[in-house]
């Protein structure tokens, strides 16, 4: 589609101004490429917008003469959806700024190209918190997070960020500017736009800034617990919100392999309670004073060890303690690159389904490659597991790429037959758009390619991606 001409070239370079777009071909192969490598990408211009002006006079040139674009934001994403495959890139890196913070409405108004960690400091420095909490908080922008719906370790309390929302400022394909950034909790004036611009992946409109939900801070007690089974785990985390309702902030599942290969390969981490039996669950219980949580955390863990739920238990004694079950936790998916191919998937069963979905799919997977490794972890407590099957260390000829396929339709069959989802928290891309459209009702895919082609006739933002246009 691109009509990338001299006159588009020179406008786009005037609306952005000297220090607002790219050529440099490094930076053009950086913006192409994805952190996990997984496919290289290609893009002719690198966009930088600096303000919701010059973003809305870019897209509204790239609607006139047809230009293709696709927005990003860290570059982060898992699943083929904010890397450019031809299109011009638009970084949204240069909208940074924090335009207000309102204590008494607990509501923070933040430019998409903030990094998480950016809204997070605001709270904090505010005596708020901002929830949400992944492994790339560094790097991951809001525009981005909200774009993929991100979801995170604190899921299950909070809700994922579709769920931290209360406004938006978008750019619509048009070029115009739906300015709905909002501080309201209730609203109920038709239509709720934010949500349909929120997991759309860029495919809608190019998001500029949002408002967040801001809520009290804190005190946590981290636990670090030892299972000799997914069956038990699924009924610990049932046990643990019997002592502790909703105050159960995360509770992560996490592999004994998955210990060995962090500490492997990973610098001055250890586990932290050694141990031969399978599982081990990271869980966390916040409540207003940190003796409160304490106190309800050991309850319930003692509760557990006396109905052999647990084979033993840690609570953390210092917050740089419980930073070192996280940093295991979150360094996972670094780690995985270790291992030579690791097929990932991200997956949502029923917490109740849990257990015999990993039973039934690793029996399946070994029917096909009895030396695969697997590697399931994740968000137990709302039933999202990362699902690896790795190529075993020291296998000197691994049959597991060429199996890849099969293995990743066998994880994918198995999630669906249990009542679950094959994208949890990363979004759809390219990645998994055509899957998607082969299993879910056609009535809905023919719903979103209505409203794909209403907010976007041209086809020009982020083409290709969530949803086809033709079958």
């Amino acid at each position: 589609m691109n009509n990338l001409t001299n006159e588009f070239l020179a406008k786009a370079k005037s609306i952005l101004g000297d220090s607002g777009w790219s050529e440099d071909p490094d930076k053009l192969h950086a913006a192409a490429s994805p952190w996990r490598a997984t496919s290289q990408g290609e893009t002719p211009f690198l966009a930088m917008p600096g303000s919701t002006d010059q973003a809305s006079a870019l897209v509204r040139l790239c609607a006139d003469h047809r230009v293709a674009l696709t927005p990003q934001g860290g570059n982060t994403g898992l699943v083929d959806g904010g890397t450019p495959h031809g299109e011009i890139t638009v970084s949204m890196r240069r909208m940074t700024r924090i335009r207000a913070l309102d204590k008494t409405n607990n509501s923070l108004t933040i430019e998409a190209g903030a990094p998480l960690v950016d809204a997070q400091n605001a709270a904090d420095d505010a005596n708020r918190l901002f929830p949400l909490s992944l492994g790339s908080e560094g790097i991951a922008t809001i525009g981005g997070l909200i774009s993929t719906n991100a979801g995170g370790v604190a899921v299950l309390r909070y809700g994922m960020m579709r769920d931290l929302l209360l406004g938006l400022e978008v750019v619509l394909p048009s070029g115009e500017v739906w300015n709905g950034l909002s501080g309201l909790r209730k609203n109920n004036t038709g239509y709720d736009l934010k949500h349909l611009f929120a997991g759309a992946e860029g495919t809608l409109g190019l998001i500029t800034a949002a408002t967040l939900k801001l809520f009290p801070k804190v005190a946590k007690a981290t636990g670090w617990v030892i299972c000799k089974s997914a069956e038990d785990v699924v009924d610990l985390l049932a046990l643990v919100r019997d002592h502790a309702g909703d105050t159960v902030t995360s509770f992560e599942i996490i592999p004994a392999n998955a210990i060995e290969m962090v500490t492997a390969d990973i610098p001055d981490t250890r586990d932290p309670a050694p141990s031969a039996l399978p599982w081990r669950v990271l869980v966390e219980v916040s409540m207003a004073r940190e003796d409160q949580a304490r106190e309800t955390l050991m309850s319930a863990l003692a509760d557990a060890m006396e109905k052999d739920l647990a084979d033993n238990a840690i609570i953390a004694e210092s917050g740089q303690q419980a930073d070192s079950f996280w940093h295991i936790r979150e360094t996972i998916p670094l780690s995985k690159r270790a291992y030579g191919t690791a097929i990932n998937h991200d997956v949502a069963v029923p917490v109740s389904a849990i257990p015999e979905f990993l039973k039934t799919t690793e029996a399946a997977i070994h029917k096909v490659d009895n030396h695969a490794e697997i590697v399931a972890f994740g968000h137990v407590g709302d039933g999202n597991l990362h699902y690896s099957a790795c190529e075993p260390l020291g296998v000197s000829e691994s049959t597991l790429a060429r199996h890849a396929d099969e293995i990743t339709q066998i994880v994918h069959t198995q999630a669906m037959k249990y009542g679950g989802s094959i994208s949890a928290e990363h979004g759809v891309g390219r990645l998994k758009r055509d899957e998607l459209a082969s299993i879910r009702p056609q009535a809905a895919t023919d719903t979103m390619r209505a409203i794909k082609q209403a907010l976007d006739p041209l086809g020009i933002m982020n083409p290709g991606r969530v949803v086809s246009m033709s079958d």
